[in-house]
C-alpha cells in the first residue's frame, strides 16, 4: 500500500513540475502533495535516481526542460573570476543576451567538483539571487576557490552564448 502511494506521490510532484514554469518549494510541494517536506525531498532523491532532471535552486524545485523555447538549447560552460561587487553584472551581461543560467560549480582540491542549481533566466532573478546573498552570512562557492567558478548556461542559439562569451572577455570575468 505504502508503495503504491509513493509511486502515485512521485507522479504527482513530476506532474506539478512539468506544469509549473517558475521553481516550487518543498514546502509547497509537500502542502499539495498532503506530506513533509523531508518526504518531498527523498521522493525527489528517488526520482532524480529515475534520471528524472529535477533542479534544486534557491527558489524550489524545477524540471530542467532543455527544448522549452523558441528552438533547440545550446549549452556552454564558462570559466569566470570576479570579486563580488562584480556578481551582479556578471549575471546579468549572461542574461541580457538571452543566456539562462542554470548552475555554478567549482573544482575544490579536497572535493573535487561541487556543483549548486541556480536557475536564473532574467534580470530579476539575477538581482533576487543577489540580494538574497547579501542578506545571507553564507559566501558564495567562489570564495572557496579565489573567485574562480563556472557557469552552465543555456540559450536558443550558438550566437547568443558567442556574445556571452565576447561580453564576459571583454569585461575581464573569463579565465
Amino acid at each position: 500500500m505504502d508503495r503504491v502511494d509513493g509511486d502515485k506521490r512521485r507522479q504527482q510532484i513530476m506532474e506539478i513540475l512539468n506544469q509549473e514554469t517558475s521553481p516550487v518549494s518543498g514546502a509547497e510541494l509537500a502542502k499539495r502533495a498532503g506530506v513533509s517536506r523531508q518526504v518531498v525531498v527523498q521522493d525527489i532523491a528517488l526520482l532524480r535516481a529515475e534520471n528524472k532532471e529535477i533542479m534544486s535552486t534557491n527558489k524550489g524545485y524545477v524540471l530542467y526542460k532543455p527544448q522549452q523555447g523558441a528552438g533547440k538549447a545550446r549549452v556552454r560552460v564558462f570559466r569566470v573570476n570576479h570579486d563580488t561587487e562584480h556578481m551582479l553584472d556578471e549575471l546579468q551581461t549572461i542574461v541580457d543576451y538571452g543566456g539562462r543560467i542554470l548552475d555554478v560549480s567549482i573544482e575544490h582540491a579536497l572535493y573535487g567538483q561541487i556543483s549548486v542549481d541556480l536557475i536564473i533566466n532574467n534580470r530579476l532573478d539575477a538581482l533576487e539571487f543577489v540580494n538574497q546573498m547579501a542578506m545571507s552570512r553564507d559566501q558564495p562557492l567562489k570564495a572557496l576557490t579565489g573567485g574562480c567558478h563556472y557557469h552552465t548556461v543555456a540559450a536558443d542559439s550558438e550566437k547568443n552564448l558567442d556574445m556571452i562569451e565576447m561580453d564576459l572577455q571583454r569585461k575581464g570575468y573569463l579565465v
